[in-house]
Protein backbone atom coordinates (compact mmCIF):
# COMPACT_ATOMS: atom_id res chain seq x y z
CA UNK A 1 0.00 0.00 0.00
CA UNK A 2 2.65 2.48 -1.01
CA UNK A 3 0.25 4.70 -2.94
CA UNK A 4 -3.46 5.45 -3.16
CA UNK A 5 -3.90 3.14 -6.16
CA UNK A 6 -3.22 0.17 -3.90
CA UNK A 7 -6.31 0.61 -1.72
CA UNK A 8 -8.08 -2.78 -1.81
CA UNK A 9 -11.64 -2.73 -3.11
CA UNK A 10 -13.05 -4.17 0.13
CA UNK A 11 -12.28 -2.41 3.41
CA UNK A 12 -13.60 -3.85 6.65
CA UNK A 13 -15.47 -1.20 8.63
CA UNK A 14 -14.27 -0.91 12.23
CA UNK A 15 -17.17 -1.99 14.48
CA UNK A 16 -16.38 -1.02 18.04
CA UNK A 17 -17.95 -2.62 21.06
CA UNK A 18 -17.50 -6.28 20.19
CA UNK A 19 -18.05 -7.21 16.51
CA UNK A 20 -14.54 -6.21 15.41
CA UNK A 21 -11.93 -8.81 16.33
CA UNK A 22 -8.37 -9.56 15.38
CA UNK A 23 -9.58 -12.75 13.72
CA UNK A 24 -12.10 -10.87 11.56
CA UNK A 25 -9.66 -8.14 10.51
CA UNK A 26 -6.97 -10.70 9.70
CA UNK A 27 -9.36 -12.85 7.68
CA UNK A 28 -10.37 -9.86 5.55
CA UNK A 29 -6.69 -9.01 5.00
CA UNK A 30 -5.88 -12.57 3.99
CA UNK A 31 -8.81 -12.52 1.55
CA UNK A 32 -7.29 -9.51 -0.24
CA UNK A 33 -9.16 -6.76 1.54
CA UNK A 34 -8.02 -4.25 4.14
CA UNK A 35 -8.91 -5.31 7.64
CA UNK A 36 -9.42 -2.71 10.36
CA UNK A 37 -9.16 -2.97 14.11
CA UNK A 38 -11.67 -0.87 16.05
CA UNK A 39 -9.99 0.86 18.98
CA UNK A 40 -13.18 2.59 20.13
CA UNK A 41 -13.94 1.88 23.82
CA UNK A 42 -10.56 0.17 24.26
CA UNK A 43 -7.73 1.62 26.27
CA UNK A 44 -4.44 2.31 24.50
CA UNK A 45 -2.82 -0.78 26.04
CA UNK A 46 -5.57 -3.08 24.75
CA UNK A 47 -5.35 -1.48 21.32
CA UNK A 48 -1.58 -1.99 21.29
CA UNK A 49 -2.04 -5.66 22.21
CA UNK A 50 -4.46 -6.15 19.33
CA UNK A 51 -2.02 -4.52 16.91
CA UNK A 52 0.65 -6.99 17.98
CA UNK A 53 -1.81 -9.89 17.69
CA UNK A 54 -2.57 -8.80 14.13
CA UNK A 55 1.11 -8.77 13.24
CA UNK A 56 1.41 -12.31 14.59
CA UNK A 57 -1.36 -13.68 12.36
CA UNK A 58 -0.99 -11.74 9.10
CA UNK A 59 1.84 -10.08 7.22
CA UNK A 60 -0.60 -8.05 5.15
CA UNK A 61 -1.25 -4.32 5.69
CA UNK A 62 -4.09 -3.42 8.06
CA UNK A 63 -5.62 -0.37 9.64
CA UNK A 64 -6.69 0.92 13.04
CA UNK A 65 -9.67 3.19 13.64
CA UNK A 66 -9.58 5.83 16.38
CA UNK A 67 -12.45 7.84 17.84
CA UNK A 68 -11.77 11.57 18.00
CA UNK A 69 -14.01 12.70 20.85
CA UNK A 70 -14.02 16.35 21.86
CA UNK A 71 -15.79 17.65 24.93
CA UNK A 72 -18.78 19.81 24.07
CA UNK A 73 -21.39 21.64 26.10
CA UNK A 74 -24.09 19.34 27.48
CA UNK A 75 -27.54 20.34 28.72
CA UNK A 76 -27.11 19.02 32.25
CA UNK A 77 -30.80 19.37 33.03
CA UNK A 78 -31.79 17.33 30.00
CA UNK A 79 -29.14 14.75 30.82
CA UNK A 80 -30.36 14.41 34.41
CA UNK A 81 -33.94 14.00 33.22
CA UNK A 82 -32.86 11.32 30.78
CA UNK A 83 -30.95 9.39 33.42
CA UNK A 84 -34.08 9.42 35.58
CA UNK A 85 -36.17 8.19 32.66
CA UNK A 86 -34.06 5.06 32.21
CA UNK A 87 -34.08 4.10 35.87
CA UNK A 88 -37.09 1.77 35.42
CA UNK A 89 -35.21 -0.11 32.69
CA UNK A 90 -32.23 -0.50 35.00
CA UNK A 91 -34.48 -1.83 37.76
CA UNK A 92 -36.03 -4.42 35.44
CA UNK A 93 -32.53 -5.59 34.50
CA UNK A 94 -31.30 -5.56 38.10
CA UNK A 95 -28.51 -3.04 37.60
CA UNK A 96 -27.68 0.58 38.39
CA UNK A 97 -27.47 3.33 35.79
CA UNK A 98 -23.79 4.02 35.08
CA UNK A 99 -21.95 7.24 35.82
CA UNK A 100 -22.58 9.76 33.02
CA UNK A 101 -18.98 10.85 32.55
CA UNK A 102 -16.87 12.34 29.77
CA UNK A 103 -13.66 10.81 28.48
CA UNK A 104 -11.77 11.21 25.21
CA UNK A 105 -11.40 7.45 24.59
CA UNK A 106 -7.69 7.59 25.48
CA UNK A 107 -6.98 9.53 22.28
CA UNK A 108 -3.49 10.90 23.03
CA UNK A 109 -2.21 7.59 24.35
CA UNK A 110 -3.54 5.75 21.30
CA UNK A 111 -1.89 8.21 18.97
CA UNK A 112 1.40 7.71 20.83
CA UNK A 113 1.11 3.94 20.33
CA UNK A 114 0.40 4.31 16.62
CA UNK A 115 3.38 6.62 16.17
CA UNK A 116 5.68 4.23 18.01
CA UNK A 117 4.29 1.12 16.31
CA UNK A 118 3.02 2.28 12.90
CA UNK A 119 0.33 0.53 10.89
CA UNK A 120 -0.55 0.98 7.23
CA UNK A 121 -3.62 3.16 7.78
CA UNK A 122 -5.17 5.04 10.68
CA UNK A 123 -8.73 6.23 10.22
CA UNK A 124 -10.56 8.71 12.41
CA UNK A 125 -14.23 8.87 13.33
CA UNK A 126 -16.24 11.77 14.85
CA UNK A 127 -13.80 14.44 13.76
CA UNK A 128 -10.65 15.43 11.96
CA UNK A 129 -7.24 15.34 13.65
CA UNK A 130 -4.99 18.35 13.56
CA UNK A 131 -2.69 18.80 10.59
CA UNK A 132 0.32 18.32 12.86
CA UNK A 133 -1.04 14.96 14.01
CA UNK A 134 -1.54 13.88 10.41
CA UNK A 135 2.00 14.94 9.57
CA UNK A 136 3.34 12.91 12.47
CA UNK A 137 1.54 9.82 11.19
CA UNK A 138 2.77 10.49 7.66
CA UNK A 139 6.32 10.76 8.99
CA UNK A 140 6.17 7.17 10.26
CA UNK A 141 4.73 5.89 6.98
CA UNK A 142 1.05 5.74 7.92
CA UNK A 143 -1.73 6.88 5.64
CA UNK A 144 -4.55 8.86 7.24
CA UNK A 145 -8.22 8.45 6.37
CA UNK A 146 -11.03 10.55 7.83
CA UNK A 147 -14.69 9.50 7.98
CA UNK A 148 -16.98 12.24 6.70
CA UNK A 149 -20.70 12.76 6.17
CA UNK A 150 -20.69 15.90 4.03
CA UNK A 151 -18.71 17.85 1.47
CA UNK A 152 -17.84 20.47 4.11
CA UNK A 153 -16.32 17.83 6.39
CA UNK A 154 -14.39 16.32 3.49
CA UNK A 155 -12.86 19.68 2.64
CA UNK A 156 -11.73 20.12 6.24
CA UNK A 157 -10.14 16.66 6.20
CA UNK A 158 -8.35 17.18 2.89
CA UNK A 159 -7.12 20.62 3.92
CA UNK A 160 -5.63 19.06 7.05
CA UNK A 161 -3.77 16.47 4.98
CA UNK A 162 -6.03 13.40 4.77
CA UNK A 163 -4.93 10.81 2.22
CA UNK A 164 -8.50 9.59 1.66
CA UNK A 165 -12.01 10.23 2.95
CA UNK A 166 -14.57 7.63 3.94
CA UNK A 167 -17.98 8.77 2.68
CA UNK A 168 -20.46 7.54 5.30
CA UNK A 169 -23.97 7.62 3.88
CA UNK A 170 -27.21 7.79 5.84
CA UNK A 171 -27.85 4.05 5.45
CA UNK A 172 -24.73 3.05 7.40
CA UNK A 173 -25.14 1.18 10.65
CA UNK A 174 -23.76 2.39 13.94
CA UNK A 175 -22.81 5.93 14.88
CA UNK A 176 -22.98 8.84 12.49
CA UNK A 177 -19.44 10.12 12.05
CA UNK A 178 -20.42 13.77 11.62
CA UNK A 179 -17.97 16.33 13.00
CA UNK A 180 -20.46 18.91 14.23
CA UNK A 181 -24.15 18.28 13.49
CA UNK A 182 -25.35 15.30 15.51
CA UNK A 183 -28.51 14.51 13.62
CA UNK A 184 -29.91 13.00 10.50
CA UNK A 185 -31.67 15.96 8.91
CA UNK A 186 -30.42 16.44 5.39
CA UNK A 187 -28.10 13.41 5.55
CA UNK A 188 -27.07 12.21 2.11
CA UNK A 189 -27.32 8.58 1.09
CA UNK A 190 -24.11 6.87 0.07
CA UNK A 191 -24.58 7.27 -3.68
CA UNK A 192 -25.27 11.00 -3.38
CA UNK A 193 -22.36 11.58 -1.02
CA UNK A 194 -19.88 9.65 -3.16
CA UNK A 195 -21.01 11.50 -6.27
CA UNK A 196 -20.62 14.86 -4.53
CA UNK A 197 -17.24 14.09 -2.99
CA UNK A 198 -15.63 12.77 -6.16
CA UNK A 199 -16.36 16.15 -7.73
CA UNK A 200 -15.14 18.20 -4.78
CA UNK A 201 -11.98 16.55 -3.40
CA UNK A 202 -8.84 15.26 -5.07
CA UNK A 203 -8.19 12.30 -2.77
CA UNK A 204 -9.64 8.78 -3.01
CA UNK A 205 -13.22 8.42 -1.77
CA UNK A 206 -14.16 5.22 0.06
CA UNK A 207 -17.91 4.55 0.11
CA UNK A 208 -19.65 3.36 3.28
CA UNK A 209 -23.26 2.61 4.05
CA UNK A 210 -25.89 0.23 2.70
CA UNK A 211 -23.41 -2.05 0.92
CA UNK A 212 -24.78 -5.58 0.93
CA UNK A 213 -23.60 -7.28 -2.23
CA UNK A 214 -21.36 -7.13 -5.28
CA UNK A 215 -23.89 -5.09 -7.23
CA UNK A 216 -23.59 -2.31 -4.63
CA UNK A 217 -19.80 -2.48 -4.84
CA UNK A 218 -19.82 -2.18 -8.63
CA UNK A 219 -22.33 0.69 -8.62
CA UNK A 220 -20.36 2.72 -6.12
CA UNK A 221 -17.12 2.18 -7.98
CA UNK A 222 -18.83 3.36 -11.17
CA UNK A 223 -19.86 6.50 -9.27
CA UNK A 224 -16.22 7.17 -8.48
CA UNK A 225 -15.51 5.40 -5.20
CA UNK A 226 -12.00 3.95 -5.07
CA UNK A 227 -13.13 1.31 -2.58
CA UNK A 228 -15.99 0.42 -0.25
CA UNK A 229 -15.96 0.11 3.52
CA UNK A 230 -18.34 -2.62 4.67
CA UNK A 231 -19.47 -3.37 8.20
CA UNK A 232 -22.98 -4.80 8.53
CA UNK A 233 -22.31 -7.51 5.91
CA UNK A 234 -19.62 -8.88 8.26
CA UNK A 235 -21.68 -8.85 11.48
CA UNK A 236 -22.59 -12.53 11.05
CA UNK A 237 -19.13 -13.61 9.90
CA UNK A 238 -17.72 -16.63 11.73
CA UNK A 239 -14.82 -14.51 12.98
CA UNK A 240 -16.92 -11.56 14.18
CA UNK A 241 -17.41 -10.96 17.89
CA UNK A 242 -21.08 -10.03 17.44
CA UNK A 243 -23.03 -11.23 20.47
CA UNK A 244 -25.89 -13.73 20.17
CA UNK A 245 -28.68 -11.18 20.70
CA UNK A 246 -27.23 -8.88 18.05
CA UNK A 247 -26.70 -11.77 15.61
CA UNK A 248 -30.32 -12.85 15.87
CA UNK A 249 -31.54 -9.30 15.28
CA UNK A 250 -29.29 -8.79 12.24
CA UNK A 251 -30.62 -12.00 10.71
CA UNK A 252 -34.19 -10.71 11.11
CA UNK A 253 -36.10 -8.30 8.90
CA UNK A 254 -36.35 -5.64 11.59
CA UNK A 255 -36.60 -2.00 10.56
CA UNK A 256 -33.69 0.29 11.35
CA UNK A 257 -33.80 3.83 12.62
CA UNK A 258 -31.67 6.55 14.16
CA UNK A 259 -31.44 6.97 17.90
CA UNK A 260 -29.45 8.69 20.65
CA UNK A 261 -31.03 6.55 23.35
CA UNK A 262 -28.04 4.30 23.96
CA UNK A 263 -25.10 6.66 23.61
CA UNK A 264 -26.17 10.29 23.41
CA UNK A 265 -25.01 10.41 19.80
CA UNK A 266 -27.03 9.62 16.68
CA UNK A 267 -26.59 6.03 15.51
CA UNK A 268 -28.51 3.62 13.28
CA UNK A 269 -29.74 0.38 14.74
CA UNK A 270 -32.57 -2.12 14.52
CA UNK A 271 -35.57 -0.51 16.20
CA UNK A 272 -36.45 -2.01 19.59
CA UNK A 273 -38.41 -1.11 22.71
CA UNK A 274 -35.68 1.03 24.27
CA UNK A 275 -35.43 3.17 21.15
CA UNK A 276 -39.21 3.58 20.98
CA UNK A 277 -39.57 4.41 24.68
CA UNK A 278 -36.69 6.94 24.77
CA UNK A 279 -36.97 9.05 21.61
CA UNK A 280 -35.74 12.26 23.24
CA UNK A 281 -32.30 11.34 24.50
CA UNK A 282 -30.10 14.44 24.73
CA UNK A 283 -26.93 15.08 22.77
CA UNK A 284 -24.43 13.92 25.39
CA UNK A 285 -21.72 11.58 24.13
CA UNK A 286 -20.09 9.65 25.70
CA UNK A 287 -21.98 10.48 28.89
CA UNK A 288 -25.11 8.58 27.87
CA UNK A 289 -22.99 5.74 26.50
CA UNK A 290 -21.42 5.23 29.93
CA UNK A 291 -24.78 5.60 31.68
CA UNK A 292 -26.46 2.89 29.63
CA UNK A 293 -23.47 0.51 29.54
CA UNK A 294 -24.65 -1.58 32.54
CA UNK A 295 -28.15 -1.83 31.06
CA UNK A 296 -26.88 -2.96 27.68
CA UNK A 297 -24.56 -5.54 29.19
CA UNK A 298 -27.31 -6.95 31.41
CA UNK A 299 -29.75 -7.10 28.49
CA UNK A 300 -27.25 -9.01 26.37
CA UNK A 301 -26.57 -11.44 29.21
CA UNK A 302 -30.31 -12.00 29.66
CA UNK A 303 -30.92 -12.48 25.95
CA UNK A 304 -33.14 -9.38 25.90
CA UNK A 305 -33.08 -7.67 22.48
CA UNK A 306 -35.35 -4.88 23.68
CA UNK A 307 -32.86 -3.04 25.86
CA UNK A 308 -29.52 -3.27 24.09
CA UNK A 309 -28.13 -1.53 21.03
CA UNK A 310 -28.47 -3.49 17.80
CA UNK A 311 -26.37 -1.41 15.44
CA UNK A 312 -26.94 -2.30 11.79
CA UNK A 313 -27.27 -0.70 8.39
CA UNK A 314 -30.48 -0.52 6.40
CA UNK A 315 -29.79 -3.73 4.46
CA UNK A 316 -28.79 -5.91 7.41
CA UNK A 317 -31.14 -8.74 6.43
CA UNK A 318 -28.76 -9.58 3.56
CA UNK A 319 -25.88 -10.36 5.94
CA UNK A 320 -24.79 -13.99 5.79
CA UNK A 321 -23.35 -16.33 8.41
CA UNK A 322 -20.16 -17.61 6.78
CA UNK A 323 -16.40 -17.15 6.95
CA UNK A 324 -15.17 -13.62 6.29
CA UNK A 325 -13.17 -14.80 3.27
CA UNK A 326 -16.37 -15.98 1.60
CA UNK A 327 -18.08 -12.65 2.31
CA UNK A 328 -15.19 -10.77 0.67
CA UNK A 329 -15.44 -13.04 -2.36
CA UNK A 330 -19.19 -12.46 -2.66
CA UNK A 331 -18.74 -8.70 -2.45
CA UNK A 332 -16.10 -8.81 -5.16
CA UNK A 333 -17.79 -11.21 -7.54
CA UNK A 334 -19.43 -8.87 -10.06
CA UNK A 335 -16.86 -6.07 -9.69
CA UNK A 336 -14.04 -8.43 -10.57
CA UNK A 337 -15.97 -9.84 -13.52
CA UNK A 338 -16.40 -6.33 -14.89
CA UNK A 339 -12.65 -5.59 -14.92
Amino acid sequence: MEDADEIPTIVLAPMAGGPSTVALAAAVCEAGGLGFLASGYLGAAKMAAQVEEMRAVTARPFGVNVFLVRETEVDEGALAAYLASIQPDAQVLGVEVGAARFDDDDFDAKLDVLLASPVAVVSFTFGCPEASQMRALHDVGTRVWVTVTSVAEARIAVDAGADAVIAQGASAGGHRASFFDDGGDGALDTDELVTALTKEVDVPVIAAGGIADATDVSRLRELGARAVQVGTAFLLADEAGTNAVHRAAVASRGETGWTRAFSGRTARGIVNDFMREHPDAPIAYPQVHHATAPLRAAARAAGDPGRTNLWAGTRHEFARAMPARAIVQLLLRSSLAAE
